[in-house]
């Protein structure tokens, strides 16, 4: 039908002719207008909704278009391709020497490997190595001994405040008898 209607109008008629019920007219419509298969417009106070063969014809001629063009597009790239492929074939045919040198290139690349696994063996022993430990050893002693300066601080000042036992605070807290500053 090439006809504009209003929601009662539909509520009435879809029932009876389609068997909807007048309850889900609305949300079917909805529906509808969302996907765009039916056009709507707010006239004054009234909603109009209609949906024309036209409409329905020119947007399957726009989608087939849209698809020709994609196909078009694809095809030339497809054959662009495989002109790059026999292009690259060129000059890369099985000969001897081609399999020779693949298989010198394959047994390269795993002598590569192997020396880089005997390198990293040996990288404790890199003189840039040995170095950064040695820095990284004196970080950590100066860290060491000033953290014993702290506890010697907080002995000191536990004996002065609360009169304890250095024997008894080193119990207390776990601190060793022969702890000291390392050298």
């Amino acid at each position: 039908m090439k006809d504009v209607f209003q929601l009662k109008d539909l509520e009435k008629i879809a029932p009876k002719e389609k068997g909807i019920t007048s309850m889900s007219v609305k949300e079917i419509l909805q529906s509808l207008v969302d996907d765009a298969m039916v056009d709507s417009e707010r006239i004054g106070t009234s909603n109009y909704f209609w949906a024309f063969p036209s409409k329905a014809l020119h947007a399957r001629k726009r989608k087939l278009e849209t698809l020709e063009t994609q196909l078009t597009e694809a095809n030339q790239k497809k054959k662009s391709l495989q002109q790059s492929v026999e292009k690259a074939k060129v000059g890369r045919q099985d000969t001897e020497e081609r399999s020779r040198l693949a298989k010198e290139h394959a047994s390269l690349t795993q002598q590569r490997e192997q020396f880089r696994a005997e390198l990293e063996k040996y990288k404790e022993c890199d003189p840039d190595v040995i170095e950064e430990i040695r820095q990284a050893n004196k970080v950590a002693k100066e860290a060491a001994n000033r953290w014993t300066d702290n506890i010697f601080a907080v002995k000191s000042w536990a004996k002065k405040k609360f009169g304890f036992e250095e024997s008894k605070i080193d119990k207390t807290f776990g601190i060793p008898e022969d702890f000291d500053y390392i050298d």
